[in-house]
């Protein structure tokens, strides 16, 4: 498929410098990949990993969470990870599609060109009838994650697609529904471990022939505490979505990395 493609080419393309611990050197910076919608183009530094949980309520008292686990491997070049979404509804908890991640680093943010590091996703269902789009087997996602340090801000950009498979009649050929989405932050360090954020994202889907744009935009802010060689993160954000869907809501993000081997 088109994305295996790109994803192999990238791959011989060549390694890539070093980079520094999640991102390129910013006196600013204290925290870097810790972002709420938007995904930063930093690889887990070698022999790190980090758990992120992700909770969010919205005026209607239904609670949507993930927990996100990211594992480098054997460089920072190469990363794996999976994430595990789950809501809950009246009093009825529910799993989503469990992400299986892979990521590879092609440049750092050094010099002239920013960091970018794409990822592919292989998304596969606890539940079919818990899906919002497309049946019950496995799909697909990619993303491709732009970042660009700019003095005390950094800036964040995302473009990619999800292909979730359809159900269809056994005479019929296998169709897929494509959710493309695209978005960007702008993150601010007040202090190195203080940052002011806003991020959007607008995701197209397509029912009955018609495809219809959700667009979130999302203020909010992170604070972070360096313990030795582990980081823990919190923050909170308000995301406000209108389009297709209209919902307003609080999000909390909690992130914890550590060492798993010693250097």
């Amino acid at each position: 498929m088109t994305i295996a493609v790109l994803l192999l080419i990238v791959l011989i393309a060549g390694p890539v410098a070093p980079a520094a611990a999640q991102a390129p050197p910013a006196s600013r910076f204290g925290i870097t990949d810790n972002s709420f919608l938007i995904e930063e183009a930093f690889n887990q530094e070698a022999g790190i990993f980090q758990n992120i949980f992700v909770m969010a309520r919205n005026t209607d008292n239904e609670w949507d969470g993930s927990f996100t686990q990211e594992w480098p491997v054997v460089s920072q070049r190469h990363q794996f990870s999976f994430t595990l979404p789950f809501s809950a509804v009246s009093n009825a908890m529910a799993l989503g599609d469990l992400g299986l991640n892979y990521r590879v680093q092609v440049t750092d943010g050094e010099g002239r060109f920013p960091a970018f590091s794409p990822r592919l996703t292989l998304l596969s269902p606890t539940s079919a009838e818990r899906r919002s789009l497309g049946g019950g087997g496995i799909g697909w996602q990619v993303n491709l994650p732009f970042s660009k340090q700019a003095g005390r801000m950094f800036f964040h950009g995302n473009a990619g697609t999800t292909l979730l498979p359809v159900e269809a009649s056994a005479t019929s050929t296998r169709e897929w529904s494509n959710a493309p989405f695209t978005g960007g932050s702008a993150i601010v360090a007040v202090t190195p471990m203080f940052n002011l954020m806003l991020e959007s994202l607008v995701v197209w889907t397509h029912e009955e022939g018609v495809r219809e744009p959700s667009v979130t935009v999302s203020p909010g802010f992170r604070l972070g505490w360096n313990l030795g060689d582990q980081q823990i993160v919190i923050g909170i954000g308000v995301p406000v979505t209108r389009g297709d869907r209209h919902d307003t809501a609080v999000l909390g993000y909690f992130s914890y990395e550590l060492p798993f081997r010693h250097k």
